[in-house]
């Protein structure tokens, strides 16, 4: 293609705020296009939806860094990180992808995630509980981080005392931006990281408890079925991706129905209407944004434009979720929209192996926010909302007001 690059401004603080506008613009202009995204990296967009969902089944497309000929993409994982990050199912194809998968699959089927309900009620009333009599509060450190943050470590294992720390290491590893992310930074939390899931691990293989990095630990222990750095990688995986989408899913979607008072009030008046709610979040305004890598591992055609061998591919799965063709009306927020086939949670092999457990804690979250929190508003105007600034797209804060008087 003779079409230069274009820039995703993420330096820009309202493409940051609301990158759509600029999504739709692209998504018009065709459906394959060059452009520089977070960090200053250079990829090939897919925009539409038909597009996007055949190439995340593509296997000339991989989920694999070092399928990938631009040299930063692995440069940008600090030496001591790289290796494990690697070894993740995010960042692995066939046959080990499915090897890994298969080991993790059971903790997340639909009835294991079912007989979590009651306790992610629990949770949720506690959270709420601790915010009501104020009558106000910032629901993402109050109640959309601290919600699954816990649920995860419940099922993984891990102390719930320790989530701030691995938040913040988090946050050093995979918060992307305009410019690209410190390798020093990256490298020290990673190494806080690495130590403690790595005392964690031991400590789970001594004295075994009821959970699931205990349980993974005996299948490597007796089956020789992980290593000790796949095991580390597991780890890692599951109890960062187990957290940080659905806190943006829970903030996104109160964000946006506050900002549609209809829509607001149609879910209060029918609570059935949850399911489908938390799927239409998921399409308009989703927790990865713009989308989801994948690197070409030889010359790939894609709606007529071929892309070269070795070339990052972003299929943008915030623009394609916004695609006409496939969604009537797509920058309308519409709760009862019909036949609501995403690509939010991906597609493919490497499809959200978390989805059930996230659809179930927005139900909760969001359900239970709106009946015990009344006259629900935003304590400040829209436009001064903070949004994460790329990659994984969600409002930092979410400061709000509502009636104190507790209707539980």
């Amino acid at each position: 293609m003779s079409q230069q690059p274009c820039l995703l401004p993420y330096a820009d603080p309202a493409f940051v705020a609301d990158p759509f506008p600029l999504y739709r613009q692209l998504r018009e202009e065709g459906p394959v296009r060059r452009a520089v995204i977070a960090g200053g990296l250079e990829a090939w967009l897919v925009t539409r939806y038909e597009d996007g969902l055949a190439a995340l089944s593509d296997p000339r497309l991989s989920s694999d860094f070092r399928d990938a000929s631009d040299p930063r993409l692995l440069e940008r994982l600090p030496a001591t990180q790289r290796e494990t990050m690697l070894r993740t199912m995010l960042r692995s194809d066939p046959p080990h992808h499915t090897r890994l998968r298969r080991l993790v699959s059971k903790a997340f089927t639909a009835r294991r995630v079912a007989e979590m309900r009651p306790r992610v009620q629990e949770i949720t009333d506690g959270l709420l509980d601790a915010i009501v009599p104020a009558g106000k509060a910032d629901l993402i450190e109050d109640f959309a981080l601290p919600l699954p943050v816990t649920v995860i470590s419940e099922l993984l294992g891990v102390p719930v005392v320790d989530r701030h720390d691995f938040q913040r290491w988090t946050d050093e590893m995979i918060l992307q931006g305009a410019e690209p992310p410190d390798p020093a930074r990256m490298d020290h939390a990673w190494r806080q990281m690495r130590s403690y899931l790595s005392g964690l691990l031991e400590d789970k293989r001594v004295r075994p408890e009821d959970d699931l990095l205990s349980a993974l630990i005996t299948t490597r222990d007796e089956e020789h079925r992980l290593d000790a750095d796949e095991l580390l990688a597991m780890a890692f995986l599951l109890l960062v991706a187990g957290y940080i989408t659905t806190v943006n899913l829970i903030g996104s979607g109160i964000a946006a129905l506050l900002a549609r008072p209809d829509q607001l009030q149609m879910l209060r008046d029918d609570p059935q209407l949850l399911p489908g709610a938390i799927e239409e979040f998921l399409r308009y305004d989703g927790p990865v944004n713009p989308g989801i890598a994948r690197f070409a591992r030889e010359d790939v055609t894609i709606a007529g434009v071929t892309i070269p061998s070795g070339a990052t591919v972003l299929v943008a799965s915030a623009i394609a979720d916004r695609d006409p063709a496939q969604f009537p009306d797509p920058d309308h927020l519409d709760i009862t929209r019909q036949d609501n086939a995403h690509l939010a949670f991906g597609h493919g092999i490497h499809y959200c192996l978390g989805a059930p457990l996230a659809r179930l804690e927005g139900q909760i979250a969001i359900g239970t926010a709106l009946r015990r929190l009344p006259h629900l508003s935003l304590a400040v105007p829209r436009g001064e909302l903070q949004w994460r600034p790329g990659g994984l797209r969600g409002p930092e804060q979410l400061p709000v007001t509502f009636a104190s008087d507790d209707s539980r």
